[in-house]
C-alpha cells in the first residue's frame, strides 16, 4: 500500500516519521501525478485556510476532493479534520474544505497557540492505552452525523464533552496531534483498521 502525507505545509515530516515507525514508507505528496500514485492519504495538522489555499495553487484541492469521495482510505489530524469536516463554526469567509465526514467542528476550539496543552485521550478503538495528545489551537467537533463514529472525547473549556477523534467509513480525524509524540497507535489503527 502507498500512503501519502500531503506535504503543502503544516507538520507532514512527522507524519512521515510516524509512518517509518509503522514500517511503512510514505511519500510526499504535491501534485495531482503524486495524488494518482497513492492508495491512502493524510492531511497534517497546520493551519487550514493555508492548506486550501495552497492546494489550490498546485492544482490539487478538487482532485484530492474527488479521491476521498471515490472512497480513498484518508486520515486528518488538527487541520486536517477541518479539512475533511463537512461544516465549521467560526470559518473564515468562504473557507472550503474537502469534506466527507458528517461533522461540524470549530476551529481553534481549545483557544489561541498559548493555551495549547498535551492530555491522555481514552480510545478504546483504536488503543488499550491512553493515547498521549498534543493539542495545538486545535479543534473540536460540535456535532456528528448519524454515519459518524466518535473514537474519543475530551471535556473543553466549557465544561461539555466534545469528541476529538471520528471516523466515517474511509476517514478518520483527530483534533489532536499524535504524529509529534512517540505513541503510534493512531497511525497504526488507520493504516490496519481504516486502510483495510
Amino acid at each position: 500500500m502507498h500512503v501519502g502525507v500531503l506535504a503543502l505545509q503544516g507538520d507532514f515530516r512527522e507524519h512521515l516519521m510516524a509512518l517509518t515507525q509503522c514500517a511503512v514508507q510514505g511519500v510526499e505528496v504535491r501534485t495531482a501525478a503524486e495524488l494518482e500514485k497513492i492508495d491512502a492519504l493524510i492531511i497534517p495538522g497546520g493551519e487550514s485556510t493555508t492548506i486550501v489555499s495552497l492546494a489550490k495553487t498546485f492544482a490539487i484541492f478538487e482532485p484530492i476532493k474527488k479521491r476521498i469521495a471515490a472512497g480513498m482510505p484518508t486520515y486528518g489530524s488538527c487541520a486536517g479534520m477541518i479539512m475533511l469536516a463537512d461544516h465549521i463554526v467560526a470559518a473564515k469567509e468562504g473557507q472550503e474544505t474537502f469534506g466527507g465526514i458528517d461533522i461540524t467542528v470549530r476551529r481553534n476550539a481549545f483557544g489561541r497557540q498559548v493555551d495549547s496543552f498535551e492530555s491522555d485521550v481514552l480510545a478504546p478503538a483504536i488503543s488499550a492505552s491512553p493515547i498521549r495528545a498534543i493539542f495545538i489551537r486545535a479543534p473540536w467537533v460540535e456535532k456528528v452525523g448519524k454515519n459518524v463514529e466518535v473514537l474519543a472525547s475530551i471535556e473543553g473549556a466549557d465544561g461539555v464533552s466534545h469528541p476529538v477523534a471520528v471516523r466515517q467509513g474511509h476517514l478518520l480525524a483527530t483534533a489532536f496531534h499524535p504524529e509529534i509524540t512517540d505513541d503510534y497507535s493512531v497511525h497504526r489503527y488507520f493504516l490496519e483498521k481504516v486502510c483495510s
